[in-house]
């Protein structure tokens, strides 16, 4: 099996290279521009025989063999995205369209990293598959938000017109091991600031609600969705329903770390959606997948992970 992983130097790229390279029958290909991917990540990968390493922007077309394609590749935190919003556009939309054409040549499956923030700020709550969202088309998180959106469009057109196999995956916010401690996120914020004994950043005023999927669930949601029969094509919501607000979430990192940080306020950042949560009755049915490892025991792994890049 030829599987190849754009965004595979990415936090869950890596992860899942790590995770699919582990059997010797899989060869992987791992393509990444390294705009927002690190070497680090998959380091330990580079001397194996079964993996392969490509810099590569798939905003350009590349010419490959493959059984089967995860297309990662997009910068996911609102910093990273925001730094170059014209390439964040281009990356969801041309990359999409350059892979399902891979994958037509190729009689290959493409499964699409697909986002809860296609919802935008949802007026329906929890979010299920079938609600549209409210999405700001001209604010500054609509390159990110509105080319995922146009990704699914992509994937299920070529389906239609052409029977190429697309599977759409709704990823809600992801954390664990092996992200970016500068990448932006609230968890990594959190955690870097706790342990730098730096105050933590809130914005707004933290009451605001996401829900933390620990990556090792979201991995295995994302495998049995590949390996889920052909019509089961999605969009299909992975996340952890567990909903905690800004306040709980600094609250619990501080009790964990023992750090004596305090919270400091900043304004909401435009378009900031005010809940998050998934419904994932449709995983639950489908994929038979939910999510098992609970926030603080995830919270756990990834403060260990931090304390070891910094030496603590």
């Amino acid at each position: 099996m030829r599987i190849l992983v754009t965004g595979g130097a990415g936090f869950l790229g890596s992860n899942l290279c790590k995770r699919l390279a582990k059997d010797p029958d899989n060869y992987i290909i791992c393509l990444d521009n390294l705009q927002t991917g690190r070497m680090e990540n998959i380091r330990e990968l580079m001397g194996l025989p079964n993996f392969q390493f490509i810099e590569h922007d798939i905003v350009e077309p590349i010419d490959l063999a493959a059984d089967q394609i995860y297309n990662a590749a997009c910068p996911a935190s609102p910093p990273a995205y925001q730094t170059d919003p014209v390439h964040t556009l281009k990356t969801s939309v041309f990359g999409m369209l350059n892979m399902l054409e891979l994958a037509r040549q190729n009689d290959a499956a493409v499964l699409q990293f697909s986002t809860s923030e296609v919802y935008g700020d949802a007026q329906v709550h929890p979010q299920p598959e079938t609600y549209r969202g409210s999405v700001d088309p001209d604010g500054p998180r609509a390159c990110y938000d509105e080319g995922k959106r146009a990704a699914e469009t992509l994937c299920f057109d070529y389906h239609r017109r052409y029977g190429t196999k697309v599977k759409v995956a709704r990823i809600f916010n992801t954390y664990g091991p092996g992200m970016d401690p500068h990448d932006g996120r609230v968890i990594s914020n959190f955690v870097n600031q706790a342990l730098r004994g730096e105050p933590i950043t809130v914005y707004g005023d933290g009451k605001q609600t996401r829900s933390f999927c620990y990556v090792d669930d979201l991995l295995e949601g994302i495998c049995r969705m590949m390996a889920a029969p052909g019509e089961v094509t999605g969009p299909v919501n992975l996340g952890n329903p567990g909903e905690f607000t800004m306040l709980e979430l600094a609250e619990e990192v501080l009790r964990r770390t023992g750090s004596r940080s305090k919270l400091m306020f900043r304004p909401l950042p435009t378009d900031d959606p005010k809940q998050r949560r998934p419904d994932i009755t449709l995983a639950k049915q489908l994929l038979d997948w939910e999510p098992k490892v609970p926030l603080g025991e995830g919270l756990a792994r990834t403060i260990e992970y931090y304390r070891g890049l910094m030496g603590k």
